[in-house]
């Protein structure tokens, strides 16, 4: 079994990813800056060494990739880099050192799509900072993996839910008080037809993509996985499915985006149109194939696993 360091292992996605390594016979390191805490108790947790360290400081000072590499993983897995400068400084520092190393990326790599469900070859042609950023480390870490430097896979979660987690909502963004007016039965507005589509993932399904990387060490070394439900949702749907789920009839209207947006907060506006700009629907047929891929959970059902935590 491999000695495996998560940085950032505390989070929702390694609430279910660690205990499942454990349990696999992994030694587990958890790297953290101390402030998570996972989400659901699990007795796998006092198998785990956790370390304290801060990323932002260890990079600044240039210690961070030496650090990681000092721990002397087997497999590394970093669910928390956001630069292309950090991901390239983690990289020099564990060419030659590891035996897989497994970025969580993101589908907005993909920005707005041509085709639907998109796949991981499909041509990508990402906005905005995040998902440029991390597009950019994409490309640089699977082209260490073909040139032999760095054994690297990626895996791109969509909207991840699960316990602890207020969920991209019917009107796309991530105001509760969306959900908490569904269950009062109050009407929802949604902007244009609420025909543009979002795609969720159960945390607990991003870290069984993870463990199946793993375990198809040979299959998955420089490739990218879609980690995401079988098939998104459309607001419309998401809404009128979460009505029925509290009992409501749904009781929706409709509105012109530009008319919609005078009704909410501009944060929320926001968040809505970075959503439905790129209404993500993602094939994971690759990961189904070469890795064995079932997810536990539909969007629906992994929305109301969050909803139901979040309301409790």
């Amino acid at each position: 079994m491999a000695r495996i360091v998560i940085i950032g292992g505390a989070g929702h996605v390694g609430t279910y990813l660690v205990p499942r390594l454990v349990e696999a016979g992994h030694q587990v390191v958890n790297v953290t800056r101390g402030l998570s805490r996972p989400w659901l108790p699990h007795a796998a947790w006092a198998q785990v060494e956790t370390v304290v360290m801060d990323r932002t400081a260890e990079e600044a000072a240039g210690r961070f990739g030496a650090a990681i590499a000092g721990l002397t993983p087997d497999i590394v897995i970093d669910m928390i880099c956001f630069t292309p400068e950090s991901a390239a400084h983690l990289a020099d520092a564990l060419e030659g050192r590891v035996q897989h190393f497994l970025h969580v990326g993101t589908i907005w790599v993909h920005g707005t799509l041509t085709t639907v469900p998109a796949r991981e070859e499909d041509p990508r042609s990402p906005f905005g900072q995040y998902g440029i950023d991390k597009s950019r480390i994409e490309d640089m870490l699977l082209d260490r993996a073909r040139r032999g430097r760095l054994p690297a896979t990626v895996v791109r979660p969509g909207h991840i839910v699960g316990p602890g987690w207020a969920p991209l909502n019917p009107a796309g963004h991530f105001n509760p008080q969306v959900i908490r007016d569904i269950r009062d039965g109050k009407t929802l507005a949604l902007p244009n037809f609420g025909l543009e589509t979002v795609h969720h993932v159960h945390a607990e399904d991003v870290a069984q993509v993870l463990a199946l990387a793993i375990d198809n060490r040979s299959a998955s070394v420089g490739e990218a996985f879609n980690a995401v439900s079988p098939a998104a949702v459309t607001l419309r749907g998401y809404a009128e499915a979460m009505f029925r789920w509290f009992g409501h009839a749904p009781a929706l209207t409709f509105q012109p985006f530009d008319d919609w947006k005078e009704g909410v907060a501009p944060e929320d506006a926001q968040a809505t149109l970075d959503h439905i700009i790129r209404s993500p629907s993602h094939s994971i047929a690759k990961a189904e194939r070469l890795l064995g891929y079932r997810p536990r959970w539909t969007s629906l059902q992994a929305v109301q696993d969050s909803v139901a935590h979040l309301l409790s």
